[in-house]
């Protein structure tokens, strides 16, 4: 006798068909302990909206994102809302329908302020016996997100319809099983934020040793004297450089002299980008930054786009070497700063290469002060709708410089500190991996 060949047959236990919908037991993606049913009968839409265009009344407006979820996004005039928007109450939940299935879905929690959110989001509340915390939880685990993609509709714009999302199973322990589980992720979490807070108040620290070993805390007696009222100040003919109120936009006052970029760079140009209609320019060898790419580290992590030597050639593209500082001269991050760790690497426009004289300053220590004091760096943008500091203001930036040997003292200091900060860092996500992992190990088979 023949076995029987079960390959292309797949089974559903009769006494979880609800529906005699084919579709929506073959799609089904996970296993679980607990009772599966049907989302759309634990959650109801709430889909009414508000009229809030009364003149002079500030409205808090929520937003939707896929990093914190929920937040409070901004106030605005009322006479400047042209449509009604939806309101959310504490607990409910709320997602953009266009990016949900990357993660674009969050729960209004006590501490926001805001109450009113754009009425392009779907929103809806939990019916009792569901916590609104358990089920944002479950929609945030790689399961249900799996099962989120698979029921998106669209051609050009993925979307999940609020009666899409209605239609999907979730399994669900009790409602005091719910709120335990809930207890345990939370409590795994705040373990997390606790290394993230120490990170960051040893991130603190870093500036205030710097304003310390700089002396940068300290104000001359010159300074003092200076200065008339509130909205007067003398300024020394011989710190003039330029016949403009930005002159003096940031003077060190510290405990070593300050010099001028332009003083210690050997090389400055600003990157370009080659014509995107030769894509034998692209997906090359070559590292090509962008300021998204730029993220804070002292050393640049691999760029996200590439260029091919053809570009190099062809004199489309400017390549950058190991050790030079690049600038973010242009464009909403201006001033921020990172160190070129490979041998050659290319950018776009926005970004400025700097190639520093090494018997003076280590490009190191450059990078660290940039960073640190960004506000002083980038004073002297151009107050237009577009923030700009083009290569002649980066060279009229002014930097306290210690002896060669302070500045390595200074830098491994911060490096050692770095290290910690970094230790820290991946504790957290390590403990939030785990929180995630072990509810998901509790919830699905």
């Amino acid at each position: 006798m023949h076995s029987i060949d079960y390959r292309y047959l797949r089974f559903a236990n009769f006494k979880n068909i609800l529906q005699w919908d084919l579709k929506r037991y073959l799609n089904k993606t996970f296993k679980s302990k607990y009772d599966i049913v049907d989302l759309g009968t634990h959650i109801k839409e709430e889909s009414k909206k508000y009229a809030i265009c009364e003149e002079g009344k500030l409205y808090g407006i929520l937003g939707v994102n896929n990093q914190t979820g929920i937040f409070d996004a901004y106030l605005e005039d009322g006479s400047r809302i042209k449509q009604k928007y939806k309101r959310m109450e504490t607990g409910w939940i709320a997602y953009n329908p266009y990016r949900v299935n990357v993660g674009s879905i969050g729960i209004k929690k006590p501490e926001h302020k805001n109450e009113y959110i754009s009425p392009a989001y779907v929103v809806f509340s939990c019916k009792e016996g569901l916590s609104p915390d358990f089920l944002y939880l479950l929609m945030k685990t790689n399961f249900f997100n799996k099962i989120i993609k698979e029921n998106t509709t669209g051609s050009v714009r993925q979307n999940l319809k609020y009666s899409v999302l209605s239609n999907l199973q979730i399994p669900l322990p009790t409602f005091e099983l719910q709120n335990k589980i809930v207890a345990a992720y939370n409590t795994t979490i705040a373990q997390a934020d606790q290394y993230a807070q120490s990170a960051k108040n040893i991130d603190a620290q870093i500036e205030s040793y710097l304003q310390e070993i700089l002396g940068l805390k300290q104000t001359s007696s010159t300074q003092k004297q200076n200065t008339i009222g509130r909205f007067f100040k003398l300024v020394r003919l011989m710190d003039i450089t330029r016949w403009d109120v930005y002159n003096n936009r940031a003077t060190c006052f510290g405990r070593y002299n300050s010099v001028y970029l332009s003083e210690i760079i050997n090389k400055i140009s600003t990157g370009t980008t080659p014509p995107t209609y030769n894509k034998e320019y692209f997906n090359g060898d070559i590292d090509f930054y962008t300021p998204s790419d730029i993220n804070g580290d002292m050393y640049l992590r691999n760029a996200e786009r590439h260029i091919a030597q053809c570009a190099i050639d062809d004199k489309k593209a400017r390549l950058f070497y190991k050790r030079d500082l690049l600038f973010v001269g242009i464009g909403s991050t201006v001033g921020k700063v990172g160190l070129v760790a490979k041998d050659i690497v290319s950018s776009n426009q926005q970004i400025t290469g700097i190639t520093f004289n090494t018997n003076r300053i280590i490009p190191e220590y450059a990078f660290v002060y940039m960073h640190y004091f960004k506000e002083k760096t980038t004073a002297d943008q151009s107050k237009t709708t577009l923030p700009i500091v083009n290569q002649e203001k980066i060279g009229q930036i002014r930097i306290p410089l210690p002896p060669i040997d302070t500045q390595n003292n200074i830098v491994n200091h911060i490096n050692k500190l770095k290290e910690q900060i970094i230790q820290l860092k991946q504790q957290a996500e390590d403990l939030r991996k785990k929180a995630l992992e072990e509810f998901e190990k509790e919830i699905f088979e």
